[in-house]
């Protein structure tokens, strides 16, 4: 065994036993004094072994995506790598979401007494209601807004309005389109890397974000919805920093814009995007005119929501009040700080812990490692600042198994640093099958 590999298996092993420790000390905090608000901690999720209909599916799409994943990630031709990604990614995603059935594994996710789809009726009016959104958010207030609805910008409910509207009524049509374009967000790390970095790391990065563990949570939530917006708009500011675009410039600060509107924590995703900047900064410098279509395009959501009456930082400033007066005011940060991360883990799967390793080396070496790589890791290690960034807040106490997936979808491609991928790609299938399996997830 080599000495990396060894530090890597260290790795793997110290975030096992994150994991324990906060399964346990979950427990006990849980069962003395009921303050974690989460029934298997530290995930919003109970035990409940099962089967289901996506079983078998799963098992195939995780058995041949190890078998033949990064063989076909290195051959392929780029423009079929990106669609067979994403296909993969949707596979694995809908097939873990059957496990619990089509009803309670999509079609009902988005319908529950939390979820947005609660509120499409009061919306018929959408001027008036986004003038009167701030009046519902504080839990003492007149008709007061369900929690998801309440701790997001308008942009999030008016998606799912807006579906109604074109006649994809439900819960079934809500949840296909979060998996549909929440997929998609796995092609917009690869096209960030390619343009950023190399076209080799992005090709083995592809099996890691096409089997990442985070599906579980994928499908069905409209945080993969906003993971890809999310993605996008950072894929975007890639291809125009590195081609010189105005109009992929736009396009990125019209994504970067809806995204602050479709979540208030998002905003730390121009952490992000600052990274891109700077490792593009050549073609800034060569064209700076990138900043003003790149800065118009931001403008636009923002504008159009205040024009209509939504005032984003009032509306952040009551959901903090909000969030003190339901749970995330009981539940101890000083246990979710740490168990935070244990989430994670689970979310990412051991294989992104040990590429978080490489990472840092990487880092740490940079003089004398390929420019590729070095660029990658500065990537990855924003992700992982704004993960941190956002767990240090305390507006995340439990549930980031969810919320995170935007950040953690940029943790992955520290995969691409590993040797030997079908044996780490096992372990992330395995860790996903398990959790899927022996827990009822919820939110």
């Amino acid at each position: 065994m080599s000495r990396r590999l060894r530090h890597d298996l260290y790795a793997a092993g110290a975030a096992v036993l994150l994991v324990t420790a906060a399964v346990l000390a979950g427990r006990h905090i849980q069962g003395t004094s009921h303050t974690l608000f989460v029934g298997w901690p530290p995930l919003l999720a109970s035990w409940q072994p099962h089967l289901g209909p996506g079983t078998p599916a799963a098992v195939l799409v995780a058995t041949a995506t190890v078998a033949y994943g990064p063989a076909l990630a290195a051959r392929l031709p780029w423009r079929a790598l990106l669609p067979l990604t994403w296909g993969t990614a949707m596979a694995w995603i809908y097939s873990l979401a059957l496990i619990d059935g089509w009803r309670r594994g999509i079609a009902v996710r988005l319908t529950t007494r939390y979820e947005y789809l609660q509120v499409i009726d009061r919306f018929h009016d959408i001027p008036a209601a986004l003038r009167d959104f701030t009046q519902h958010i504080l839990l003492h207030s007149p008709d007061n807004w369900p929690a998801h609805i309440a701790g997001h910008p308008p942009a999030a409910t008016l998606t799912f309005v807006l579906l109604d509207r074109i006649g994809l009524r439900g819960g079934g049509w809500a949840g296909v389109w979060c998996i549909t374009v929440g997929a998609t967000a796995c092609v917009a790390v690869l096209v960030t890397i390619r343009a950023l970095a190399d076209e080799v790391l992005a090709r083995r990065a592809a099996p890691f974000l096409a089997l990442a563990p985070a599906a579980v949570w994928m499908g069905t939530s409209a945080d993969a919805y906003f993971a890809a917006v999310a993605a996008w708009a950072v894929a975007l500011l890639a291809l125009a920093v590195t081609g010189r675009s105005l109009w992929w410039a736009g396009a990125s600060g019209l994504l970067f814009g809806l995204t602050c509107y479709l979540s208030y924590g998002l905003t730390l995703v121009a952490l992000i995007g600052a990274t891109v900047l700077a490792l593009g900064r050549p073609g800034v410098r060569e064209r700076p005119a990138l900043l003003v279509p790149l800065l118009a395009g931001l403008a636009v959501v923002p504008a159009a929501f205040t024009l209509a009456g939504f005032n984003w930082w009032e509306a952040y400033q009551l959901l903090v009040t909000r969030y003190q007066q339901g749970a995330g005011g009981i539940r101890p940060y000083g246990y979710w700080v740490w168990a935070n991360l244990a989430c994670t883990v689970l979310i990412a799967g051991l294989a992104t812990v040990a590429g978080l390793r490489r990472t840092g080396a990487v880092l740490i070496r940079r003089r004398t490692e390929p420019r590729g790589d070095v660029r990658l890791a500065f990537l990855v290690a924003a992700a992982l600042l704004a993960l941190l960034a956002a767990d240090l807040s305390g507006m995340s106490k439990a549930e980031t198994e969810r919320i995170w997936l935007p950040f953690a979808i940029w943790l992955l491609p520290a995969c691409a640093f590993l040797s030997r991928p079908r044996a780490w790609l096992t372990a992330q299938a395995v860790l996903a099958l398990l959790l899927n399996h022996l827990l009822l997830t919820g939110w």
